[in-house]
């Protein structure tokens, strides 16, 4: 038997797609959450998981990320009603399971966050973007700083000490030392986990409207590249090691849920828009609420699905895997598809 037979995925990624509001630059699969028919999407998604593990029965599951949108927008009982959902669906009972959830700064409450340590998360993932007003206004987000530090704040009071803020750099009229200052308000906070982004200005964007008409003031591509090394100079002088392109921990703390994408391996992908790949096959769900919502009364609720050949997942695994400080390694890569397979790969490259 060929090692390339998947076995049943040790990641589960679920999207819960509703926002407060759409921020300046944000293409993902999100919806303001006014209006929306919350308990009818949980309904939706739990039809899913019962048929995705009745499809492909999991086996031990070592980390579960919950993404969107803001997962954290949901009330206490739907929160408490979601996870219950996922505890009853995915086995969570793995020691060192990893279990992430999104959220923005002045969505957790202190009854929010009760909920979501009762059901099984134990890191969470805030997505602040700056320590500047000035620019967090600028780029469409509703929180100001002292949402992020009592954010934090409640955080930690309710026993959650794996935490991650999410930086980003290359912002409409940020400079160098914008970014210093944002940064070192950041490590002050001496958190397990920093992730650090660039700005992308992608289509269908507020920010590509206003690019297209020369209203956007970006910083150069040389300002961007000192605002970089700016970063990790600073941060692995605070011991956080840069282990992906974007991402930096102190030891131990790295997102193992985020690595299973890098190194190639298998996950569940559960939501409206939410992206898989189990049994050598990747799939893409149904992205609108009201679509995915009518897709899963009929079965999975998949847009489209492709069967990946051995080739194209040597390909794919040497691709994301050299996103990595540690590279693509000859066991990581004879794990998936045998030692021969390794010779034969390197040769043909």
């Amino acid at each position: 038997m060929s090692p390339f037979i998947q076995s049943a995925p040790k990641a589960v990624y679920i999207h819960i797609p509703f926002c407060t509001n759409k921020c300046h630059y944000c293409d993902f699969n999100s919806y303001v959450l006014k209006g929306q028919p919350v308990a009818d999407y949980l309904d939706a998604l739990e039809r899913e998981m019962a048929l995705t593990v009745a499809a492909v029965p999991p086996g031990r599951i070592e980390t579960v990320f919950v993404g969107g949108g803001t997962p954290t927008v949901l009330l206490p009982d739907q929160m408490e009603r979601f996870l219950t959902m996922v505890a009853r669906h995915f086995p969570l009972d793995d020691p060192n399971l990893e279990f992430t959830m999104e959220a923005n700064p002045g969505t957790t409450d202190e009854d929010k966050l009760a909920v979501m340590k009762a059901g099984g998360v134990n890191r969470i993932s805030f997505g602040v973007q700056s320590f500047d007003n000035g620019l967090l206004h600028k780029i469409g987000r509703i929180h100001n700083t002292d949402d992020v530090y009592r954010s934090l704040e409640n955080a930690r009071k309710l026993g959650f000490d794996n935490l991650s803020i999410d930086l980003m750099f290359g912002l409409p009229g940020q400079t160098t030392e914008h970014m210093r200052q944002s940064l070192d308000a950041a490590l002050k906070l001496e958190l397990r986990h920093y992730s650090l982004y660039s700005l992308k200005v992608e289509e269908n964007t507020l920010f590509h409207t206003l690019y297209q008409k020369g209203q956007l003031p970006l910083p150069s591509e040389e300002e961007e590249v000192e605002m970089f090394l700016m970063i990790r100079e600073r941060l692995q002088q605070a011991g956080y090691e840069q282990y992906e392109i974007s991402n930096f921990a102190k030891p131990g703390y790295e997102s193992r849920h985020n690595t299973t994408y890098w190194r190639n391996e298998s996950y569940y992908g559960l939501g409206a828009g939410a992206h898989g790949y189990v049994s050598r096959q990747r799939h893409v769900n149904v992205k609108g609420i009201a679509d995915y919502i009518a897709a899963a009364q009929g079965g999975l609720p998949i847009m489209e699905k492709e069967t990946v050949s051995e080739a194209e997942a040597m390909e794919d695994f040497m691709m994301v895997g050299l996103r990595l400080l540690r590279g693509v390694r000859r066991d990581d890569f004879a794990r998936q598809f045998g030692g021969a397979a390794w010779m034969k790969y390197s040769a043909r490259s």
